[in-house]
């Protein structure tokens, strides 16, 4: 079967072992840097409530200062995955890490986050510790110079459904009228050489168009030989744009880094690994996992290919209600922003009206007024620690409006609902969130 060629053949190993390196040496450099530049203080150790996914409240026992303990270890697994050391538990740790970090708070959500937690999971699954690595020279791993072909078309398909799916999400109104790039350059205004640069009109459509142009065909033009070369040209210039001007940590570098898969195995064993034997048998060996593998990855993918879509299986439009929005590759798509006020109705009918700035960071104040998972939350925060011994406590979110990508403040969260005592309900539309006053 052709399919069984395409994953089953032997190939050169090179492309895995030379972005294990990569990836160590990023995912170091992102867990480290949160601590060097203050984003874990700032996200986590500073605030009063850190504002983790629904679920995984437990997580906020995490917040504190044995983050740094946690986030130090983290980048200490980071350069053990890089030389090879201890890999399978090395990885695995980072990988549950990692995923307990990205579920502890939401403000700093990125899509990135969770891309990261993806492909950590795939690495588990991938011996990228046979060559190059101090597993092998301390001889706990038997030295290899091949794998199968399944782990290069694993990671292309799960970076095909990043890049469509985030090409198709700007498919939209306030992207294709290059609304939304005015809004996104707009802070980039004060930027040296390039800052007004960003502000012309013409730029913005350049920008937009080639978001689009570039989600939706990088990875056809990565695979085909013809358009290898240009299109990885394209790539350093997309990432590295979107390096200086969002200044998004690692990922530009990690989406560069997984290039290696998409060139000639030879090519990058002679580019990086001049002295690797070479590997050119090619031939077709089922693994006696060939069943399990199927299974497991197909499950995978089949979940990969439901979550970026389930928002149109909600009610009402995502850009409002935000219902669906997480883990679908909808990235720098809308900017929010609200107003109202909380007010607490205690049992014996007291009303008590809340300075939000008692209680949260700046960040965490635009969030809970513009975004209903973070209001209901801190309603349930408010229940938690206003409540008394055996008092109910009912929490509202009064004169609730919400702007979304510079339209005009609309009725967001219905003032008569009481946050505080009504369930979460991830897979269904909320029906406290008024209907959307977007236009298509």
């Amino acid at each position: 079967m052709m399919l069984n060629r395409l994953l089953l053949h032997r190939i050169d190993n090179s492309p895995l072992i030379i972005f294990r390196i990569f990836f160590g040496v990023l995912v170091s450099l992102e867990c480290f840097g949160a601590i060097a530049t203050g984003w874990l203080k700032r996200n986590i150790v500073a605030p009063q409530y850190t504002f983790p996914f629904i679920d995984f409240a437990w997580l906020e026992a995490l917040a504190g200062q044995g983050i740094y303990f946690y986030f130090s270890l983290m980048g200490t697994l980071g350069i053990c995955i890089a030389l090879g050391l201890k890999y399978r538990f090395s990885i695995l740790a980072f990988t549950l890490l990692w995923t307990g970090s990205y579920l502890m708070q939401k403000t700093a959500y990125n899509n990135h986050y969770y891309l990261l937690v993806l492909i950590s999971f795939l690495m588990c699954l991938f011996p990228a510790h046979k060559a190059y690595s101090l597993d092998v020279r301390m001889g706990n791993a038997q030295k290899e110079n091949s794998m199968y072909g399944y782990v290069k078309w694993v990671i292309v398909l799960q970076l095909f459904i990043v890049y469509i799916y985030a090409s198709i999400a700007k498919l939209y109104g306030d992207w294709l009228d290059f609304g939304m790039i005015d809004i996104l350059m707009k802070s980039k205004s004060g930027y040296p050489l390039v800052g007004d640069l960003l502000q012309q009109p013409w730029m913005h459509k350049i920008i937009g168009s080639f978001g689009i142009i570039f989600d939706l065909l990088v990875v056809p033009a990565l695979l085909w030989k013809p358009t290898r070369k240009s299109a990885f040209i394209a790539s350093i210039f997309f990432h590295l744009f979107n390096s200086i001007i969002f200044q998004i940590g690692i990922f530009p570098y990690l989406s560069l880094a997984f290039t290696v898969f998409f060139f000639e195995p030879e090519t990058i064993r002679k580019l990086f690994f001049k002295r690797k034997v070479p590997f050119n048998l090619q031939k077709t060996v089922v693994p006696n996992y060939k069943k399990p593998f199927l299974i497991v990855f197909g499950i995978y993918f089949l979940l990969q290919l439901i979550l970026p879509i389930r928002h149109y299986f909600i009610k009402d439009d995502v850009l409002w209600t935000e219902e669906g929005h997480r883990m679908s590759w909808r990235m720098m798509l809308r900017e929010r922003s609200g107003t109202g006020q909380f007010k607490v109705v205690r049992g014996n009918g007291m009303e008590l009206f809340i300075d939000t700035q008692q209680y949260l960071t700046a960040g965490q104040q635009r969030k809970v007024l513009a975004y209903p998972d973070f209001a209901w939350q801190f309603a349930q925060y408010l229940k938690r620690d206003l409540k008394e011994e055996n008092e109910e406590v009912s929490v509202y979110l009064i004169n609730s409006k919400v702007s979304v990508n510079g339209r005009p403040p609309a009725p967001f969260i219905d003032p008569t609902v009481d946050l505080a005592n009504i369930p979460w309900t991830p897979l269904k539309h909320s029906d406290w969130i008024l209907p959307s006053p977007l236009e298509d």
